[in-house]
């Protein structure tokens, strides 16, 4: 049995009343007040925690779902990652929403692509082993189809979430099949491609 530390279990703490009040109210009009009376910490324990409300918001997102689809990064496992990503969102609906709603937007494109690009990444790096292709346009071609890949999620929200994730996964899985490798060896001949030494 693993034990959490006090810290990380006031963490949580304060990650599920903000998560529970995002449920009743827009992030905007949620306070520092709101989460720690519903807590029940005081405001200093939230400022040892959390710089802002924000902060906390960034939190969630990361432990809850960046680590949990670390090991997803490869050709054969991407899609149970980009799975796991839409399940986490159907899953926190009302907080994801939210959160698309608000100031806090930030945060979730900056999670949906601080999960999305390792993921993609990863498959590029392996299809490209034995390949002359330059780092940046590895990079380049991650950032291509790690934004449209944010952007299809963001519009899926923004249209009720109606499509079944696992719906959209195949579909993604049999439009981006041997896309990479193509993509790879236009690099890999390009005559402008600058290799690293």
């Amino acid at each position: 049995m693993i034990l959490l530390s006090n810290s990380r279990l006031t963490q949580r703490a304060l990650a599920t009343s903000l998560k529970k009040l995002m449920n009743e109210l827009p992030l905007n009009k949620i306070t520092v007040k709101h989460i720690v009376t519903d807590c029940q910490l005081n405001r200093k324990t939230f400022y040892y925690h959390f710089q802002d409300i924000y902060d906390l918001l960034g939190w969630i997102y990361q432990t809850e779902a960046v680590d949990a689809i670390a090991g997803d990064h490869s050709y054969y496992t991407w899609t149970n990652g980009f799975l796991k990503i839409f399940e986490y969102i159907q899953e926190n609906r009302a907080f994801c929403l939210n959160t698309l709603h608000s100031l806090g937007r930030s945060h979730l494109d900056s999670y949906l692509y601080a999960v999305a690009n390792p993921l993609i990444m990863g498959v590029v790096q392996e299809l490209s082993c034995g390949m002359q292709v330059a780092e940046e346009d590895k990079r380049f071609l991650a950032n291509f189809y790690t934004l449209a890949f944010t952007g299809l999620v963001i519009q899926w929200l923004l249209e009720g979430m109606k499509e079944p994730p696992d719906s959209i996964v195949r579909k993604l899985s049999k439009l981006l099949e041997g896309h990479f490798e193509r993509a790879l060896l236009r690099y890999e001949h390009s005559p402008n491609t600058k290799l690293l030494p």
